[in-house]
């Protein structure tokens, strides 16, 4: 997937390119990564040329009418990375029928249609990326892509000590393992935790398992772009350096990984 010279630049659409699987297709259209638009498929909500489409493997090229939930799908002309401080109490969604403030409405007003890379929670607050590159957040935002997330945490009562040592060699919680890449007391009720794969809810669960409840979660790191500089409820574009390092944060990771078990 080539990155833009910078964040916002012009894509370079081409129109002899060769046929695309659907949810690539819509990925290059800014809809949602990969993954998601394989569930818009199965859910029924994409037709091309007036045929609802259900089954994955379809190809289809610019000449075909593509419509997700009876819009048009089209590649975009421009590529846009954002990085938000998300506040506590906004959805990272494109729309809630309960009415609830979204992430996307701190963003700079555009005509693109941008989508979250992962998670943050309703109540979480800190760092999240907005695009509209599905191929970036398919690859960024996958649980297997090995990306770091660093996140600090507020306990309403004090932490015990068995739980840093217990979730860095892993705890399971209803059969699935749950496991902190590092994790460090700051305090009686605070705690620095580096997360990678990044299942949902990951650190509420943990807190669940011991007895704890969180008062607070913010995401401070994503790979190599941290939350420095960038005030609650502010976003700013991400360059392509740290676009690129963000995709190839999990390849070093995984590098110095393999060194060390020689």
């Amino acid at each position: 997937m080539p990155l833009p010279a910078e964040a916002g630049s012009p894509a370079t659409p081409d129109a002899a390119a060769p046929a695309l699987r659907l949810q690539v297709y819509l990925a290059r259209c800014g809809i949602s990564s990969r993954r998601a638009a394989e569930r818009l498929i199965a859910e029924g909500r994409v037709a091309v040329n007036g045929a609802v489409v259900t089954a994955q493997g379809l190809k289809v090229t610019a000449r075909d009418t593509v419509l997700v939930d009876g819009r048009p799908a089209r590649p975009e002309t421009r590529t846009v990375y954002l990085l938000l401080n998300k506040p506590a109490g906004y959805l990272c969604a494109s729309s809630d029928p309960r009415g609830r403030p979204l992430a996307l409405s701190l963003l700079p007003p555009g005509n693109e249609r941008l989508f979250s890379v992962g998670r943050l929670d309703l109540r979480s607050c800190g760092l999240i990326i907005f695009t509209n590159d599905g191929e970036f957040a398919s690859k960024a935002g996958h649980p297997r892509s090995g990306l770091e997330k660093e996140y600090l945490v507020e306990s309403t009562v004090p932490i015990p000590g068995r739980m840093v040592s217990e979730c860095l060699k892993g705890v399971y919680i209803d059969g699935v393992l749950y496991k902190a890449k590092s994790m460090e007391k700051l305090g009686p009720r605070s705690l620095r935790v580096v997360l990678v794969e990044g299942k949902n809810r990951e650190i509420r669960r943990l807190f669940a398992f011991y007895h704890l409840h969180v008062d607070t979660i913010r995401r401070v790191r994503i790979g190599p772009v941290t939350i420095d500089g960038l005030a609650e409820g502010s976003s700013r574009s991400l360059s392509a350096e740290e676009a690129a390092g963000l995709l190839g944060a999990h390849v070093t990771q995984k590098e110095e990984h393999d060194g060390h078990s020689d």
